[in-house]
Order: structure tokens, then C-alpha cells, then sequence
């Protein structure tokens, strides 16, 4: 079979499975298949879908995503923070919940999908790099405030979302349905503590798989009249083309499709590499890309809302004892049986489980001690993430501006340092290394020498400090004779910097001051040498090494 077609179909790749690795798959995939289920639902509900689409994002997008990705243990499916993206983003455009939200959502997984699938084929999963850590981190801090903020009223059997006037509402409440509301309150946060406990006591133990277990028995034994998960309709998701919307419609998509795509690729990366760490296998992010778009539009096509690789599963998966991608087949087998047989019991599920099964995992995403970090390294990335976080917050639900905004303060940084390149004159240190002669206060290279290391590529942006720094030495110090240009920190010379070392040249040339360039790289030589300028340099002018030219210069340099 051809090389090429292997690497775009990675399931061709698998190893043969055996009867000990299918078995330890097979226990692996109905683990997490039966934490998948209750999670769908929940996902769902926090996307403002239908219950029925978290299980049609569960099943044929995370068989797509195993077969057409390149991490194997990857689970594929509804996650928070792609929910919540999705709800944020059909928010100001249709009822949640209704037939024209659930269009929007179909269409939103087609295009970020879409996007997604254009990346990886065109191999351009660079750009996903393009978010920084502190955009993600201070984003995902923000949604984690905002995703618990939207389940308290589902956890406590609040009516309507938390407003200005939620303590009235409270009241209220209280009032019209003590025992409706109290029965509620007891079982969200009965299941946020047991959740907790599981998980830190015996977390061998899916909590999900019992609190749900106890939530249904409950619900149906005790005539539960809060509000339920209520009829799911039975039996597997059909393919169909997406519902017609108009051109508005589409380009006010445009946005948060890009933003799901590049944040929900970033989201999977982080577990493509933890589980390429823990399983010692390579992993390809431009196949992971083809996998996740291709997913994404499966999940459109179901009728469903935008997926993503999910940590927490993708753990459980490997933590259950997990050996090949098999284990994810085995769990969709699990959403499809579910989706066949077990809606009739599902329907009992109370809504108040469903939010604390969010809860409990989004308080993890809450990092405050990671932003601390990022400011101590950097005040820069500190701020881009305390921005993105308040822009994040300041604006929900429209929470794609808080991305937008952290990855335009990181551009304008990104832009400000290097418009300002750290040019340094290098004097000789007391350690026989050249350093900064500013900082250490250390004497010149040579009588009448001023040697100069721009820490950048020779570029348009950079290009014109280079120059005004040389310009103003030698103004300020008419003895100067000789100046070398350490270019071994250059990696990279485009037109405007051959240009603007023609210039230089010829106003050292004017002033007769020689100039030297040491240690340049080939590439940077090549681009100086088609650029026409070795007449004007002369092939003396470059050196091998640093040591080279200084010895040039001090063998000229006036007594």
C-alpha cells in the first residue's frame, strides 16, 4: 500500500490487534464509554442542545477522529470548553434549545471542522501555536467562572440563569416549591461532594457511572418533580445536509468557528502530548488536525454541535488500562448501545446531576496559581493573560472576544519586541566570552573598534534600529575605525536588511572606517551575496569567526 495513503489514513496503521491487548481494550473502552454517556447529555445541555445531540457527538465523531487521527488513545467527543464556545457563539443569534439554534450549531461544527481539516492537509498545524499559553490560560480560567456560574441554577433547582435579581428569585422559589427545590439542591450538591470524594478516596471508581446510577434510582424511585434530562429519542443518528441559513447567518459564524478550531486543537494537543509522554508513541498534529476537522463536520452532519479531545477522558482511557485505539471503538460501541436501549432510563436522569458532573471537572480548569507563574516569568504574557481573562468575562456570553483580544495584545507585543531588537556593543569579559559593555562595564574590543551584535534577524522591522544604533557610535566616538557586526546571531536576512547593510557599509565607507562581519551564517551570506553586495563589502569584509575579525582589527588598529 502507498506510503502517502497510510499517512492520511491512519487507522492502515494500527498493529494487529491480540487477544490480551483486545481485552484489556474492551474493559478500557466500556469505561469510558459509560462515563461518555452521562457526559454527552451534560455537554449538551451546556452547548443549550438537545440531550439526545451530546450522545450523536459522542458516537460516529469519536470513531472518525480515532480512525483519522494519529494519537490512539485520544478520546474524541463532547468536551466543556467547546460547549460552552458553542453556546457563547449562537447565544445572540437564536432561542437555545430551538429548531434554528441547533441549525447554527450544526453549521458552527461544519465550518470550525472545515477549518480544521484545510489546516491539516495544507500542513499548517503551526498556526494552532499561533494562541499563546497565556491567551489559553487566562481564557480558560474565565470560562471556568463563567461555565460554573451558568449550572448553579440547574444544581440548586433555581429557575432561569443568575441575574441582578436572583436573591428575589430565590425567594420566590422558595416559596412556590420548598421541597421541589430542596429535593434539587440535595442531589446537585450530594453529587459535587461524592464526585469529589470518589475521585480523591477511590479513584478507581467512575464517579460519574455511580452518581448518575444513584440519580436515576432516586429520580424514578422517589417520584422526582424537578426538572430531568425527560424522553431521548431512541435508536442511532441518521446523515443528513445541513438546514439552509442566510449569508448573515454564515459570516457571523465565521468568527467563532476559527476560534473553536484553533482552541479546540490547542485543547487536544495538550493531551496528544501527555498521552505521546506516557505511551513513548510519535504523534503527527497536521494528521491530528484532518482527524479533529473531520470529526467536527461527522458531528454536523449527526446533527450535533462542535466536538474536541477530551483530557479527562483521554486519561480515564489510559488510566483504565488502554492499549490501542480499539478501546475508543469499543466505547462508541457503548453510546450506540445506550442510544438504543438505555433512553427510557435516561429520561429519569435530574438535571442537577448533569451540572455537577460539569462542575466537578471545570473546577479543575481553574489555575490561578498557573497565572501567577506566567506573571513571575513574564509581565508581558502576564498581562496578555489577565486581559484575555477580564475581556473574556467583561464579555460573555460572547466569549470569543476575550480570545480575540489576548491573541492581538500578544500580536502587538510579539510586533513591539521585535521593532525593538536588543542591539548590544560587545566588550571582552574577564571570562575571555563577549559580553554586553554596558552591563559589565568592560573597555572596547580595540583601540578605535566598535563591535556590535544585534540578538534578531537582519529584517525590515529590524533593520532600522540596527542602523541608527551604528550611525549614532560612530557620531559619538569620531575615533573609530573599525566596526565589526557579529552576525552569528543572525538567522535570517530578507531585501530591506541587505538594503540597509548596503547603507551602512557605504557610510562607514565614507567615513573611512572599515567594516567586518563575522561568524555569518550561510544562509545569511547567501542572501548578501545574491543581493549584489560583495563588491561593495569585498570578501575580506567576512569572517569565519568573532576571534577572526577582532584579530583583524586590533592587527590594524592605530598604536
Amino acid at each position: 500500500m502507498p506510503a502517502w495513503l497510510q499517512r492520511q489514513l491512519s487507522f492502515l496503521r494500527w498493529p494487529r490487534p491480540t487477544a490480551d491487548t483486545l481485552r484489556a481494550d474492551l474493559f478500557a473502552g466500556i469505561t469510558v464509554g459509560l462515563v461518555l454517556i452521562p457526559q454527552s447529555l451534560a455537554y449538551a445541555t451546556l452547548a443549550g442542545m438537545p440531550p439526545a445531540t451530546g450522545l450523536y457527538a459522542a458516537l460516529l465523531p469519536g470513531i472518525i477522529g480515532i480512525l483519522f487521527g494519529s494519537s490512539p488513545l485520544l478520546a474524541v467527543g463532547p468536551v466543556a470548553l467547546t460547549s460552552l464556545l458553542t453556546f457563547s457563539a449562537l447565544a445572540p443569534l437564536a432561542e437555545p434549545g430551538g429548531a434554528q439554534w441547533i441549525s447554527l450549531a450544526i453549521w458552527l461544527a461544519l465550518y470550525s471542522g472545515l477549518i480544521q481539516l484545510l489546516l491539516g492537509v495544507c500542513r499548517m498545524g503551526v498556526f494552532a501555536n499561533f494562541i499563546s499559553n497565556a491567551v489559553i490560560t487566562g481564557f480558560i480560567n474565565a470560562a471556568a467562572f463563567i461555565i460554573l456560574g451558568s449550572q448553579l441554577p440547574s444544581l440548586l433547582g433555581l429557575p432561569g440563569p443568575l441575574d441582578g435579581h436572583w436573591l428575589e428569585t430565590v425567594a420566590n422559589h422558595w416559596q412556590q416549591t420548598p421541597g421541589v427545590w430542596l429535593a434539587t439542591a440535595a442531589l446537585g450538591l450530594g453529587s459535587v461532594g461524592m464526585l469529589v470524594v470518589l475521585r480523591r478516596w477511590v479513584p478507581a471508581i467512575p464517579g460519574v457511572i455511580v452518581v448518575c446510577a444513584l440519580g436515576i434510582a432516586l429520580s424514578a424511585g422517589l417520584g422526582f418533580s424537578g426538572d430531568v434530562v425527560g424522553a431521548i429519542p431512541a435508536g442511532l443518528p441518521g446523515l443528513a445536509l445541513p438546514p439552509a441559513l442566510s449569508a448573515e447567518q454564515h459570516r457571523a459564524l465565521l468568527t467563532p468557528a476559527i476560534v473553536i478550531a484553533l482552541v479546540s486543537f490547542t485543547e487536544a494537543m495538550s493531551s496528544c502530548r501527555t498521552l505521546a509522554r506516557r505511551e513513548k508513541a510519535p504523534w503527527d498534529r497536521n494528521q491530528e488536525l484532518i482527524g479533529q476537522g473531520l470529526a467536527k463536520m461527522v458531528s454536523g452532519f449527526s446533527g450535533a454541535f462542535p466536538v474536541s479531545g477530551s483530557f479527562s477522558r483521554s486519561a480515564l482511557n489510559a488510566y483504565s488500562g488502554a492499549k490501542t485505539a480499539w478501546s475508543t471503538l469499543f466505547a462508541a460501541a457503548c453510546v450506540a448501545l445506550g442510544l438504543c436501549f438505555l433512553t427510557g432510563i435516561l429520561a429519569d436522569l435530574p438535571k442537577a446531576v448533569l451540572a455537577a458532573i460539569i462542575i466537578v471537572p471545570v473546577l479543575n480548569l481553574i489555575d490561578l496559581r498557573g497565572l501567577h507563574q506566567i506573571w513571575r516569568v513574564s509581565r508581558k504574557d502576564g498581562v496578555v493573560a489577565l486581559v484575555t481573562a477580564a475581556v473574556t468575562l467583561a464579555t460573555a456570553p460572547h466569549l470569543y472576544w476575550g480570545i480575540v483580544a489576548g491573541f492581538g495584545l500578544s500580536i502587538l507585543f510579539f510586533l513591539y519586541q521585535h521593532a525593538m531588537p536588543r542591539i548590544v556593543e560587545l566588550g571582552r569579559h574577564e571570562s575571555g566570552a563577549l559580553r554586553d559593555r554596558a552591563v559589565y562595564d568592560l573597555p572596547p574590543i580595540a583601540p578605535g573598534t566598535l563591535m556590535v551584535r544585534m540578538d534578531a534577524s537582519l529584517t525590515f522591522i529590524t533593520a532600522a534600529p540596527l542602523e541608527r544604533f551604528i550611525r549614532q557610535r560612530i557620531d559619538r566616538k569620531p575615533a573609530v575605525t573599525t566596526v565589526i557586526l557579529s552576525a552569528s546571531s543572525l538567522n535570517r536576512i530578507d531585501s530591506t536588511g541587505t538594503d540597509t547593510l548596503a547603507q551602512i557599509a557605504q557610510l562607514l565607507s565614507d567615513r573611512n572606517i572599515r567594516l567586518y562581519v563575522s561568524g555569518a551564517k550561510y544562509q545569511v551570506r547567501a542572501a548578501i551575496q545574491q543581493a549584489g553586495l560583495m563588491a561593495l563589502l569585498g570578501d575580506g569584509a567576512f569572517t569565519a569567526t568573532d576571534q577572526h575579525a577582532i584579530d583583524r582589527a586590533v592587527s590594524t588598529s592605530p598604536a
